[in-house]
């Protein structure tokens, strides 16, 4: 018999056969692989002239069959581990257990924080769990219709701070990109109520909270913005960097007053049908640049550059190009501003050449350097 050319050929000198050895291919995996394919599919007839249409249509029944039984074996396995919800329930229920759901455990939380019976730790331990309620859009607007939301507002003229930082807490998680919340808020005046705590004399935990929440109303609700200017809030925000103790919640201020200002701009700019306008001539009240630079926080934004860290210069140099096209002349004549300037260069240059070094080629460090590079050329 004729075997393939390079097989390795024989004399079996006890029984005086030729024996020819078939070459291996890919080490033996192809005719492994073969082996198991045949086992899969048990004995295959290749000759396709042997099948008749009848036959393949019996041999495609059969395979469905198959895979009907399979899928039912699966499914009572499946079964056999998981247990309707249904049965758990009575199964919690004769061990006196019930599974709550958000919108029942949220009616026992407001119940607690509203209870006079409650002491003052329940009090606060029942806003800290509805703060993680709240977070879910849903649970917000359940949270609103059954007055938990008013009660978070009056929480806010609490006279224990830590009520207030609670409250304020809730209160930001549940505005947090949800319209219906926001409306209801500034109606139930939430925004008088935060504006007087960043105002007054309160402990740094109660107002980093309050302008949590402050920042969670404004963004992407022009009329909020638009009631902030009208009663004094860029002022507030003003008076947090003559106040001493308050230096962590600066260039939170200054992030905020940067979304507000790009947020009108990126609308302003974008392709927008007519359902989009009746919100652009919203934002056309809201006058939060002139503002800006009628109370000077060109000055006051810019001198936040001389701190040490760079996330916060990172904040200050987008807010610094922001506001570079209003604010252009009274940063021209800053002398201060360009030494700092030139200094941030230079520590940039040094860290983004290490970076490049490494073989960091598009690095944090060299972004920061873009960003002073293209401020110092508008000056």
């Amino acid at each position: 018999q004729a075997v393939p050319a390079g097989s390795h050929v024989r004399l079996n000198l006890q029984t005086g056969d030729r024996e020819a050895k078939l070459p291996d291919s890919e080490n033996g995996k192809s005719d492994m692989r073969e082996e198991r394919r045949r086992k899969r599919l048990g004995k295959v007839d290749v000759d396709s002239n042997s099948f008749t249409s009848q036959e393949l249509k019996k041999a495609l029944a059969k395979m469905k069959e198959s895979e009907k039984a399979e899928r039912k074996a699966h499914e009572e396995e499946v079964r056999k581990k998981f247990r309707p919800i249904e049965q758990l329930k009575e199964e919690f229920e004769k061990l006196n257990v019930k599974m709550e759901t958000d919108y029942e455990i949220m009616v026992k939380l407001i119940s607690k924080f509203n209870s006079s019976a409650s002491t003052l730790d329940e009090k606060v331990a029942a806003l800290y769990d509805l703060e993680y309620y709240v977070h879910q859009v849903d649970n917000a607007k359940d949270f609103l219709s059954m007055g938990g939301l008013q009660l978070v507002i009056d929480g806010l003229n609490s006279t224990e701070a830590v009520l207030k930082e609670h409250a304020a807490f809730v209160l930001g998680a549940a505005l947090s990109s949800n319209p219906k919340v926001q409306i209801e808020a500034i109606e139930g005046g939430a925004l008088q109520k935060l504006l007087v705590i960043l105002a007054t004399e309160q402990p740094l935990a109660v107002k980093k909270k309050a302008l949590f929440a402050l920042s969670s109303m404004l963004r992407h609700f022009p009329y909020a913005q638009q009631q902030f200017l009208k009663l004094g809030g860029l002022q507030v925000l003003r008076s947090l960097f003559r106040q001493k103790g308050m230096e962590t919640l600066h260039v939170r201020v200054v992030t905020l007053l940067y979304d507000l200002i790009v947020e009108k701009m990126l609308l302003e700019d974008s392709q927008h049908g007519d359902q989009m306008e009746e919100k652009i001539q919203q934002y056309r009240q809201v006058k939060l640049v002139p503002a800006v630079v009628e109370q000077d926080w060109c000055v006051v934004v810019s001198n936040l550059l001389a701190m040490p860290e760079h996330d916060t210069r990172e904040k200050v140099l987008k807010t610094v190009g922001v506001l570079m096209a209003f604010c252009k002349e009274r940063y021209r004549g800053d002398q201060a501003l360009s030494t700092t300037l030139s200094l941030l260069r230079s520590e940039y240059e040094e860290l983004a050449a290490e970076e490049q070094r490494e073989g960091d080629k598009d690095g944090y460090f060299k972004e920061l350097l873009g960003s002073v590079n293209t401020i110092i050329q508008e000056l």
